[in-house]
């Protein structure tokens, strides 16, 4: 599993899931624990739907993929 997920799109995910766990908590609704999921792929750093998709926003992969 190579990396997928550039430094800003780790980021702007890491801050959706916080506000989202945030919000789910703060208003008792269950709906904020799908923050996590966007907490998970900014961990791991990667993302399946980018997967499927071929998208990449990994500075890293662009290049070696461009090379090949």
């Amino acid at each position: 599993m190579k990396p997928n997920i550039g430094k800003v799109d780790r980021l702007l995910r890491v801050i959706v899931g916080i506000v989202a766990v945030t919000w789910g908590v703060t208003s008792n609704n269950w709906w904020g624990a799908l923050g996590i999921i966007p907490l998970i792929t900014a961990a791991i750093g990667w993302c399946p739907p980018y997967a499927i998709f071929g998208v990449e926003t990994c500075p890293s992969n662009t290049k070696e993929n461009e090379t090949n």
